[in-house]
């Protein structure tokens, strides 16, 4: 048992080098701060598209949220007034709901007395209207996400250029240290595109299929209101 004790046991000295080595450890760890520092030029664009992409996102998904909700009951509603001849409160009823099925119905409200077909085409075209706000900035989104890793993959590569310059006009022999420097600076850049990229991607086909939801919503409705015309003719 004693000897076993004696084994391991340390003495202050190597207490001391244990030390020296965490601290030289801890000197030489390397901060989120530091890397994007090191990353040169192209981490203010990038910076710059994060921000814009975040913004984008939850700009949409609020203005999808609240243009998914219709009251409960509301198409029946219109078309237990439409049935009765309420026509006026039939479109006041559609303009205090304010969502994109509301002021498709309410134009196509307003135009009952007119032929069947005029009133299929105002209510197509509210639906255009309507889904032209609702995919408003989506094409940056998706541009934010192709373009993040490019621009990242960019800096990479001039910083790989700038990182051979300094080797190539260094004296004497290269040490692995000024290697492996340059080239972990040079690739922070394509680790922060794809960072940016990849939420992006994801973000922007979230919405997507939000908005095909409401499209669907959308087209659902118009189709009831317009059998909801011809059932007089029957």
């Amino acid at each position: 048992m004693t000897s076993l004790f004696l084994q391991i046991t340390t003495t202050p000295a190597d207490t001391t080098s244990m030390l020296a080595d965490g601290a030289e450890t801890a000197e030489s760890s390397v901060s989120l701060l530091d890397l994007a520092m090191a990353g040169g030029w192209a981490m203010i664009p990038l910076l710059l598209l994060s921000l814009a992409a975040v913004y984008i996102f939850f700009e949409r998904y609020l203005t999808l949220k609240k243009a998914a909700k219709n009251p409960d009951g509301f198409s029946d509603r219109i078309k237990s007034m439409v049935l009765a001849g309420d026509i006026n409160g039939a479109r006041m009823l559609c303009a205090q709901t304010n969502t994109p099925v509301s002021r498709m119905l309410g134009k196509g409200v307003s135009r009952i007395g007119n032929p069947l077909k005029n009133i299929e085409t105002s209510i197509e075209n509210v639906g255009k209207i309507e889904i032209s706000r609702l995919e408003r900035n989506l094409a940056a989104l998706a541009t934010i996400a192709g373009a993040a890793p490019m621009l990242g993959f960019l800096g990479t590569v001039t910083g790989m250029i700038q990182a051979f310059i300094a080797i190539a006009q260094a004296e004497g022999s290269v040490s692995p240290q000024l290697l492996s420097a340059g080239i972990y600076q040079a690739m922070v850049t394509t680790a922060t595109g794809l960072m940016i990229g990849l939420p992006a991607y994801v973000g922007y086909n979230y919405l997507v299929s939000k908005i095909d939801n409401i499209v669907h919503a959308m087209e659902y409705s118009s189709i009831e209101f317009i059998d909801l015309l011809q059932e007089p003719q029957l």
